[in-house]
């Protein structure tokens, strides 16, 4: 499978190959960055994202065939991203993808990005479904029940901003320029967040969902008036510490509800030495799940529910395009193929059905609205 992927500012294609039993392996993954283009901006600008997909697209393409040794014709299907994302961004991986297909007679697989994220996990270890997922990054924050490819059902989301958002806006503020996230994790290393005391969202909530609009103003605002490199750095690490005690509270929830909501066989302990990939099984996926203070801080609560841990190689984290190959491999398997007029969306819910019926979550979400 060749898989495309241009949501956002990486121009990404790979080609997987995915056996009958499960097993992926990863031919070629090529991802052109555009964080140059974007640095002097603080952040990513559309349409020069668009111009720098249109640009590369063919070049990174015949790299990625190149490097997994194979012609078009060894190819069985196209799967591109056709959502969410930056709208021109996705336009154009698409429309490269339905070009290959029309040119060599291949099926399409238009991929919902976020599934991307939600199989990554499997180009790393043959992962077994159901699993719990975390996929946090910098668009998206949502916790979901993962029982297959095309079978996924949220429990909770950002009702306003995504982690990762929050950790650029808030690097940003503190100048250390793009991509913040990365920065500010660097910058926390030699910082104690103790001497800030940062809002603390949604205690006392019953359900799994997250807010991170108010730590963002509130750190935003510190961070103007710090005048010294110690106190950007406590502050840079009050506000991983203050994202990842976030993050970790609403997944006990989500895990302790996961446990709750299946049969009896789910509770029993896990014998020593078992495959990973039974139904204790909890996955984090996104490129927030780079910061090693989050993983660290998730691997614990996992441990603390008696799940077992799992997060993609810290290649997969951020986007690529071998998690888009692999869920599109996933979907030729079981006969589910796009039409060649699928379109481009900026928004795309993995499951569409519960977030258009759900009145609770309204297009300000992120991922909620299709």
């Amino acid at each position: 499978m060749l898989g495309l992927e241009t949501s956002c500012d990486e121009t990404a294609a790979s080609v997987v190959r995915l056996t009958p039993d499960g097993v992926a392996t990863v031919l070629s993954s090529v991802v052109h960055s555009q964080i140059d283009d974007h640095a002097a901006y603080g952040g990513v600008v559309p349409e020069i994202a668009a111009r720098s997909h249109v640009e590369m697209i063919d070049g990174v393409t015949r790299r990625a065939m190149e490097q997994a040794g194979i012609g078009y014709d060894a190819l069985d299907g196209v799967a591109a991203t056709a959502g969410p994302g930056l709208v021109g961004g996705v336009m154009v991986g698409l429309s490269f993808g339905k070009a290959v297909a029309l040119a060599r007679d291949l099926p399409l697989i238009a991929v919902n990005h976020l599934e991307g994220h939600a199989v990554s996990a499997r180009l790393g270890a043959p992962v077994q479904y159901p699993f719990l997922l975390l996929l946090v990054s910098g668009g998206h924050c949502q916790l979901l029940e993962v029982r297959g490819v095309g079978d996924m059902t949220r429990l909770g989301t950002t009702i306003d901003d995504a982690a990762g958002e929050a950790f650029d806006k808030i690097a940003k503020a503190l100048g250390l320029g793009y991509p913040g996230g990365p920065a500010l994790e660097k910058l926390a290393e030699s910082g104690d967040g103790s001497r800030f005391d940062l809002p603390r969202a949604l205690l006392g909530r019953k359900d799994c969902d997250f807010s991170f609009s108010g730590l963002k103003t509130a750190a935003s605002r510190l961070a103007v008036a710090c005048e010294t490199d110690q106190q950007r750095a406590d502050l840079a690490d009050a506000v991983q510490s203050a994202i990842a005690r976030q993050l970790s509270e609403r997944s006990d929830r989500a895990l302790k509800d996961y446990a709750e909501r299946h049969d009896a066989a789910l509770k029993q302990p896990r014998p020593a030495g078992e495959a990973i990939g039974q139904e204790r099984l909890f996955v984090v996926a996104g490129g927030v799940a780079a910061n090693k203070t989050i993983r660290s801080t998730l691997e614990a609560v996992a441990a603390k529910n008696g799940f077992a841990f799992l997060a993609p190689p810290m290649a997969y984290c951020t986007d690529n395009a071998a998690m888009i190959a692999l869920a599109g491999a996933e979907r030729l398997q079981k006969g589910m193929t796009s039409d060649i007029d699928a379109a481009a969306r900026p928004r795309w819910p993995l499951d569409e059905e519960k977030a258009l019926a759900d009145p609770a979550h309204k297009p300000g979400r992120k991922g909620a609205k299709a």
